[in-house]
């Protein structure tokens, strides 16, 4: 029997079939949202860790860049930096930088007023990509102030920067509502912050508060010559592989900071920016190095790789702004730039006696501020494009007053980008230097800051060398009855070696101590420049070194001592401390042993 299908019945299966078809679109749709967010969220964090990983270039770079006795002190700091910056962006930080307000409200263009500890915050992609933004941001100081700075000093700042300074540039310019991304909007002219990756809020930042906390604390001792010498002597670094490692991590980590900053990776032409924005950032980079290394090779005939290193972060930086927008040949001429600046900008530091050991106000502040202005001369509506379409006809002439414009505006953010940075940390600065928390004391800063601030060497002489005897035969102990050969080795339980032989084989400072009487030690160097001995370079300064043999060492401490001690104490006293000098040496088995002629 051969059903029917009256009109009726038709209608309701084409009604039927149509909502099973809305049903299965709605699911699509959702599953297809949510793989977009999912894939985006991926995206972030991939980006992020990398970008993250750019700690470990700082540390690295800034530990290579300063002497041994201070390497313990520059990595716990950058340690620090990750901890704090995490903890004061989470507590006030994202709420500063894109906790929504009321809507219309002038507090908007400001400043973000709402969800403080991530209430009602679901995007967590988003707030990790941008605390590494933010540890970044507060890392970079640490460089300029390496080696002096007292350690309340680092804390304060980088909780400081992280927590508030940051946030707030980060609402001017990038969340929606802020003043530097609003912009001027009129009938002809319409600009906005043009800043993709932080040249300005991040580097400019970060520059301008180097080259302030360089400034106030005063240069390094023995860094620049005084009035009775020549020239200045510039204090190397420890470790070049260390500082060059460091280098290549930041230059591996910049393609993530850059790339990155797209912030999506799902939409159609979202792949090829981000590919672009690579390609651009090392690019620009590698123009910077080569044109930096070619002029310092003229000018000094040598190839440097510190500071070619820095050149190419220099141009980097400058990339950061405009690296989504302007095409590959446009990073040559950002590249460029970004290394003459540099190359001013360190030399001018040094011509103005501040001391700044990574070059962190040139690398930052000077490829940042260049980089602001260079996306707005040749991106594709920048002026380089505007005169050359207005020649051929294909725009009217306001495209140039727009594009000119846009440099302004950028300009614009960018001063108040460094008078904000300033503005804030120079009372934070001053007060420190006022409680005497900012600096650390001349002997602490001599003698190193690893073993008085953190009781850590990076190098303990200790833990050198072996306990290895050669050739010599083993005698069998008590728990061990078996017997050897002749012409073996055995493990001695202390080096050979003595540790005055070994600070001696290193030219390192040489000190001995002796009894002053009522249980009190006072140690003198015996091969010390008062003022520069620190500094390998200035041992052509110091005193010869006398043979550690006790009749030439004695008249040596017996000058020193009735110098030290002509106001303290009479001349019995000091005659019985001599006197107690000399029975020491002459009763030491170690020191007779160990002291040769």
């Amino acid at each position: 029997m051969v059903a029917v299908i009256t009109e009726a019945s038709k209608d309701l299966i084409i009604s039927q079939l149509s909502e099973h078809l809305r049903q299965i679109e709605k699911r699509l749709t959702y599953i297809e949202s949510n793989e977009n967010v999912n894939e985006n969220a991926f995206f972030m964090c991939s980006m992020a860790l990398i970008i993250f990983l750019m700690q470990c270039g700082f540390a690295f770079l800034e530990a290579g860049a300063v002497r041994s006795k201070n390497t313990t002190n520059i990595l716990i700091k950058n340690l620090l930096d990750s901890c704090l910056a995490v903890i004061g962006y989470y507590c006030i930080g994202w709420a500063f930088a894109y906790g929504p307000g009321t809507p219309g409200s002038t507090w908007n263009l400001f400043i973000g007023y709402s969800q403080f500890f991530l209430a009602g915050v679901d995007n967590y992609s988003r707030f990790f990509f941008q605390y590494v933004f933010a540890a970044t941001s507060a890392t970079i100081v640490s460089g300029a102030v390496a080696e002096r700075c007292e350690f309340a000093t680092y804390i304060t700042y980088c909780t400081v920067i992280s927590s508030f300074v940051y946030p707030i540039l980060t609402h001017w310019g990038w969340a929606d509502g802020g003043w530097m991304k609003n912009g001027i909007n009129t009938e002809t002219i319409h600009t906005t912050y043009i800043d993709n990756a932080g040249s300005g809020v991040v580097h400019l930042c970060g520059g301008a508060i180097s080259f302030l906390a360089a400034y106030m604390m005063g240069p390094r001792h023995g860094r620049f010559a005084t009035e009775d010498e020549e020239e200045s002597i510039e204090i190397k670094g420890h470790s070049v592989p260390f500082a060059a490692l460091g280098g290549f991590i930041l230059m591996f980590g910049f393609l993530a900071f850059n790339g990155g900053s797209v912030a999506e990776i799902v939409r159609p032409g979202d792949g090829p920016i981000v590919a672009l924005a690579m390609t651009n950032t090392i690019l620009s980079g590698a123009f910077a190095a080569m044109i930096f290394l070619v002029i310092h090779y003229i000018w000094n005939g040598k190839w440097t790789l510190l500071l070619t290193i820095n050149a190419c972060l220099a141009g980097m930086v400058a990339a950061c702004a405009g690296c989504n927008r302007m095409m590959p040949w446009g990073s040559a001429f950002v590249g460029v730039g970004a290394g003459l600046i540099y190359l001013g900008l360190s030399k001018l530091m040094i011509k103005l006696k501040i001391d700044d050991p990574l070059d962190a106000f040139a690398v930052h502040a000077g490829g940042g501020f260049w980089g602001l202005i260079a996306v707005c001369i040749i991106a594709p509506d920048g002026i380089a494009y505007s005169i050359v379409n207005v020649i051929n006809g294909t725009k009217d002439k306001y495209s140039i007053g727009q594009a000119f414009a846009q440099l302004g505006w950028n300009i614009i953010c960018a001063i108040a980008i460094i008078t904000w940075s300033i503005g804030i940390m120079g009372p934070v600065f001053s007060f420190l230097k006022i409680i005497k928390k900012f600096r650390v004391s001349y002997e602490v800063e001599t003698k190193g800051l690893d073993i008085y601030k953190h009781g850590e060497a990076a190098y303990p002489l200790h833990a050198y060398g072996h306990g290895w005897d050669e050739f010599e035969n083993i005698k069998a102990n008590e728990d061990n009855k078996k017997n050897y050969s002749n012409h073996t080795r055995k493990m001695s339980v202390h080096q050979e070696i003595s540790m005055e032989e070994l600070a001696e084989a290193y030219q390192r400072r040489s000190s001995v101590a002796f009894d002053l009487g009522d249980n009190t030690k006072r140690k003198y160097s015996l091969y010390t420049n008062p003022k520069q001995f620190e500094h390998p370079e200035h041992h052509h300064k110091a005193k010869q070194k006398k043979h550690f043999t006790r009749n030439k060492i004695k008249p040596i401490i017996t000058n020193t001592i009735n110098e030290t001690l002509e106001e303290e104490s009479s001349s019995e006293s000091t005659t019985n401390t001599i006197k107690s000098f000399d029975d020491h040496y002459t009763n030491s088995p170690e020191i007779n042993s160990g002291w040769k002629e």
